[in-house]
C-alpha cells in the first residue's frame, strides 16, 4: 500500500456504555491517513475499548465510524477490511511460519500461487525470509511478533491495529522491535492505530499520540508537543517523568516573573496566557543541574534526601521549599550524600508553565 492510498480514520460523537457504566461518551478523533496514532494512557482510560470500536470487535452505543469516506458503524470486523496485531500475536502451535501468514488468504479462497507469493513478499517486508518453515516454539519473542504482523499485513488491509504488541517482550528486545514496527509502518503506509501504557513506546513509535483519562481525550499532539508543552498536569506526568509544583505569576509592564519556593525566576517578556496569580508548572527532571554554590535569590535551594546510582546517571530526591523534586544528574559528575546542601540551577526558558486547568 502507498501513502497516497491510505485512509484517514475518524470518529464522530462516538460513545460506549457497558450497562450503566459509560467508559466512553461522545468522543471525536482523527486518525490522520498514513500515520502511526498511539492511544496511550492507564488502565482502563478506554484506549483498548477505543481500538476494539474502530476494529469492530465492539458496536458502539452511538455515533459514527468513518473510514476515508465510507461509514462502517454497522459493518462488521471482517467488512471493515483491519489488521489486528494481538498482544499474545496468537500463532497457530501446529502451523509453520508460511502457513500461519497465509491462513487468512486461504479463508479468503485465494489461489495457492497467490497465497505463496504474497506470504514471500510480506517475509521480505518483516525481514524474516527463510523462515517459512519454522514452527513457532522455534522463534524467539520477537520473530513470533513479526510473524503476527506479517499476518496481519498480507491481507493489505486498510488500518492496521496493534492491541499492546510488545508487552510479552523483554525490555532489551522491545527497543527493537519498536524501531521495526515504526520502520514497518513508514515503508506500508498503513493508517494504523497502537495502543499501551508504555510512554517510551509511546513517544518512539508514533507520529502523534492520544492521551486519554476517564475516556476522554486529554490532549492529543505529536510526541515533542505533548512532552515539552504539556496541556494539564495529568499528561505532564504521564508523558515522561515530570515535578508539577505551585507558583505564582507577577506581571508588571510587559515583564513577568513567577515566584517558586521563595525563588523569583524573572522571565522577561516571555508570552505567557496565563493570567497573573497562583499557576502550576511541570519542572522536568532532566532541566535541573545540581552545584554546591548558587544565588539564594536566583536558585532553588535544596537538602538531598534519597540518591540512586543507575550507571549512566544518578537519580536524586531533593527537599525542597517548593516540595520534594526528582532529577537526575550524569554519573561524572559524582554523587551527593543524603542531607548534603545542594542549588538547582536552570534556566528559564525550560519552566513549562501549564493551562488553567479546565472546569
Amino acid at each position: 500500500m502507498s501513502r497516497n492510498s491510505s485512509i484517514k480514520v475518524t470518529l464522530k460523537n462516538i460513545s460506549k456504555h457497558f450497562g450503566s457504566t459509560r467508559v466512553i461518551d461522545n468522543l471525536d478523533i482523527e486518525f490522520k491517513a498514513g500515520t502511526l496514532t498511539t492511544l496511550l494512557g492507564p488502565s482502563g482510560c478506554g484506549k483498548t475499548t477505543l481500538l476494539r470500536l474502530v476494529s469492530g470487535l465492539e458496536p458502539p452505543t452511538g455515533g459514527e465510524i468513518w473510514f476515508g469516506e465510507q461509514d462502517v458503524s454497522d459493518y462488521s470486523a471482517t467488512q471493515r477490511d483491519v489488521g489486528m496485531v494481538f498482544q499474545s500475536y496468537a500463532l497457530f502451535p501446529h502451523m509453520n511460519v508460511e502457513k500461519n501468514i497465509g491462513y487468512g488468504l486461504g479463508v479468503l479462497k485465494e489461489k495457492k500461487e497467490k497465497i505463496r507469493d504474497a506470504v514471500t513478499k510480506v517475509l521480505q517486508t518483516v525481514n524474516l525470509d527463510g523462515y517459512q518453515k519454522r514452527y513457532p516454539d522455534e522463534l524467539s519473542g520477537g520473530q513470533q511478533q513479526r510473524v503476527a504482523v506479517a499476518r496481519a499485513l498480507v491481507l493489505e488491509p486498510k488500518v492496521l491495529l496493534f492491541d499492546e504488541p510488545l508487552s510479552n517482550i523483554d525490555s532489551k528486545l522491545r527497543r527493537s522491535m519498536r524501531d521495526d514496527i515504526r520502520n514497518l509502518q513508514q515503508k506500508t503506509g498503513i493508517t494504523s492505530i497502537y495502543v499501551t501504557h508504555d510512554q517510551a513506546e509511546a513517544l518512539s513509535v508514533s507520529d502523534e499520540v492520544v492521551v486519554m483519562h476517564n475516556g476522554a481525550i486529554e490532549q492529543q499532539g505529536t510526541p515533542r508537543d505533548l512532552y515539552r508543552r504539556p496541556g494539564s498536569a495529568f499528561v505532564a506526568n504521564f508523558i515522561g517523568d515530570s515535578n508539577v509544583v505551585d507558583g505564582v505569576l507577577e506581571v508588571e509592564a510587559g515583564r513577568s516573573a513567577i515566584l517558586l519556593g521563595g525563588t523569583r525566576i524573572d522571565l522577561g517578556e516571555r508570552q505567557i496566557d496565563n493570567l497573573p496569580g497562583k499557576i502550576q508548572l511541570s519542572l522536568r527532571p532532566e532541566m535541573f543541574q545540581l552545584r554546591e554554590t548558587g544565588d539564594r535569590e536566583r536558585h532553588v535551594v535544596g537538602t538531598v534526601i534519597h540518591s540512586a546510582y543507575l550507571g549512566a546517571v544518578t537519580e536524586y530526591f531533593i527537599s525542597t521549599p517548593m516540595g520534594d523534586i526528582f532529577t537526575t544528574s550524569p554519573s561524572s559528575d559524582g554523587q551527593y550524600e543524603k542531607g548534603k546542601e545542594v542549588f538547582l540551577h536552570f534556566h528559564p526558558d525550560q519552566l513549562i508553565i501549564l493551562p488553567p486547568a479546565r472546569a
